[in-house]
């Protein structure tokens, strides 16, 4: 039923951005300063349908092959295509095909708008619970990207699951979701506009974390969090106490995944991305030329991924010192005995 819900509800019940009844979508703060003018160069059509709630650019993407979960009438496709440049190649999966119809019928527009830098650009309806059914590869794709649509899936297992069988090695899932401070009771899951409005299917992040690990991705890196209010009196009268943030967050699949433990291993930006300053996660960030300590699966992540052309990376001495940042446990006081 939940498919049928969502359909309805993003391809008839809303109109525009106008419609919404909560803030979890189009967080106008969300959007860097530099993402702006390529923002100003999509179709008014498109971006007047647009349901995300956060920013799903990642960095180092010339070349890359973008599959975009969920990806409504396209501003997110259209966006990063600017960004992939000639060689690479952006898809655009959505199960709605009112948003498929404006998303389809903008792609000429934009395409003569990007002229030689234009990538390939396509679209498919289907379910993000069906990746396999897409014209890709297992292992074919750099970046998978989605923008409040995760929590609409009535099975998240298996679109992460889908997801991890499409990336390569190093490959990252960068999105942006809707997430709980506990598990939402299921009156609220099975509430239409709650769930349309993106807040009766939200995680507790505690199981999202054990559905990525299940899946095969490494931890779950938390990039940037706002809290989220209910706009609607009779729908925050349903929510109670429940609270909903919207968190932009990256996953990284890895051959093997080291934990965040302490080799003493480091990382120093050498620049190139967006600036003297680079953000992998809320912990991590590294000025341009400093020798950053990074826990052991955060390095390997680098190493692996797009990423590693702009890092000079130290796997350390090899020895062991615990869980990356952990204080050091305490010794045990003595214990009188033999008396």
């Amino acid at each position: 039923m939940r498919h049928e819900q969502v359909r309805d509800y993003y391809g008839s019940v809303l109109k525009g951005t106008g419609d919404l009844k909560t803030d979890a979508c189009c967080d106008a703060s969300a959007v860097p300063e530099r993402l702006r003018p390529l923002l100003a160069a999509i179709h008014s059509d498109v971006t007047a349908r647009y349901y995300g709630c956060g920013t799903v650019v990642p960095e180092a993407l010339d070349g890359a092959t973008v599959l975009d979960l969920g990806c409504g009438t396209g501003r997110d496709v259209y966006l990063l295509a600017q960004l992939v440049g000639p060689e690479g190649r952006v898809i655009g999966v959505d199960m709605t095909p009112e948003q498929l119809a404006v998303a389809r019928g903008t792609l000429d527009w934009h395409r003569d708008r990007m002229g030689a830098r234009a990538p390939r650009i396509e679209f498919h309806e289907g379910l993000i619970e069906e990746l396999d059914r897409l014209p890709l590869e297992p292992g074919s794709v750099d970046v998978i990207v989605s923008n409040c649509v995760v929590n609409l899936s009535p099975d998240k297992a298996t679109v992460l699951g889908g997801a991890v069988r499409l990336l390569k090695e190093g490959g990252e899932f960068h999105f942006s979701d809707v997430y709980a401070d506990r598990r939402v009771p299921d009156a609220l899951r099975d509430d239409p506009v709650l769930a349309g409005e993106c807040l009766g299917g939200a995680l507790y992040w505690r199981d999202f974390e054990r559905l990525a690990a299940a899946a095969g991705f490494a931890a779950p890196r938390r990039m940037r969090a706002r809290g989220m209010s209910v706009t609607d009196p009779a729908l925050a009268a349903k929510t109670g106490p429940v609270r909903f943030s919207s968190v932009d967050c990256r996953l990284f699949r890895l051959a093997d995944d080291p934990g965040a433990e302490d080799y003493g291993q480091t990382a120093r930006y050498l620049g190139g991305l967006n600036g003297d300053l680079f953000t992998l996660d809320e912990g991590l960030v590294f000025p341009a030329g400093e020798d950053v300590p990074v826990p052991a699966d955060a390095f390997a992540a680098l190493a692996a991924s797009r990423l590693a052309p702009f890092f000079a990376l130290d796997a350390g001495d090899g020895v062991h010192r615990g869980a990356f940042g952990a204080a050091a446990v305490p010794s045990p006081a003595p214990i009188a005995c033999c008396g």
